[in-house]
């Protein structure tokens, strides 16, 4: 199955944006984007195996493996201009697809890494080895998905497999110092982030080389975006010089 859901193929946009959901999350997640976007975007939301649609597929668990299946799949994408925007997990991901498609002469445009820490400095936090109760506890502290639903036990037995496998996976993660990213990179934060607080996103700076790393704060937790898509997208757009409204 494909590894992406377009809600609106616009083969006059002349840019693509992939969006990468961020630890148990799933391509749902950006849906509400596309309209948003604007016409002269084409938005691809990125579907993990293993949840939603993808569901029988078997989960990957290992991040790099997973960024080079998404640069893959992406090839045929790669007719006119693209950007990554990740979220969390899916931030850190989103910078190994970069750097996969950089070596390969495809860079994008530009990265959007968001509410997450950077590749070098993952910090000490275990989620994944936790039993489910503490689990579920980890996402409502993190605020993305409704503790109470999951309280749940069918919904407990669909969800929580590909939530502790993302866990596992970006907490397993190791970065490699090179090849360097020659791809600007905007780093959007949530001023109350228990994960990922602004202080802490802002060293993705330090991992690029291609000129000032932008940092942009909005009020909010983990998932500020939530709350603040639109002026989200909007930053978004400004970045890439993308006209704003109609």
């Amino acid at each position: 199955m494909s590894w992406f859901r377009c809600v609106e193929t616009r083969p006059w946009a002349s840019l693509r944006l992939f969006c990468l959901p961020h630890a148990g999350g799933s391509a749902v997640f950006y849906r509400t984007w596309a309209r948003e976007v604007g016409p002269a975007i084409e938005l691809h939301a990125v579907q993990y195996p293993g949840r939603a649609d993808r569901m029988s597929e078997p989960m990957v668990s290992d991040a790099d493996r997973l960024a080079r299946l998404i640069a893959g799949a992406m090839a045929p994408l790669l007719d006119r201009p693209f950007a990554l925007f990740g979220h969390s997990m899916g931030a850190v991901v989103a910078y190994e697809v970069a750097r996969l498609l950089q070596e390969r002469g495809t860079p994008p445009v530009h990265l959007f890494a968001s509410g997450a820490r950077p590749p070098h400095d993952r910090g000490e936090d275990r989620v994944a080895g936790r039993d489910d109760d503490g689990l579920v506890e980890a996402l409502a502290e993190l605020g993305g998905t409704d503790a109470e639903v999951l309280q749940d036990p069918e919904l407990r037995e669909l969800v929580l497999p590909y939530v502790r496998n993302d866990f596992a996976l970006i907490e397993g993660y190791r970065h490699r110092p090179e090849p360097r990213l020659n791809v600007p990179v905007t780093v959007l934060a949530g001023d109350s982030d228990p994960h990922a607080d602004p202080g802490v996103a802002a060293k993705w700076r330090q991992v690029t080389d291609a000129g000032p790393c932008n940092v942009r704060v909005w009020p909010g937790g983990h998932f500020y975006l939530t709350e603040h898509r639109s002026e989200v997208i909007g930053e978004v757009l400004r970045t890439l010089e993308v006209p704003v409204g109609p």
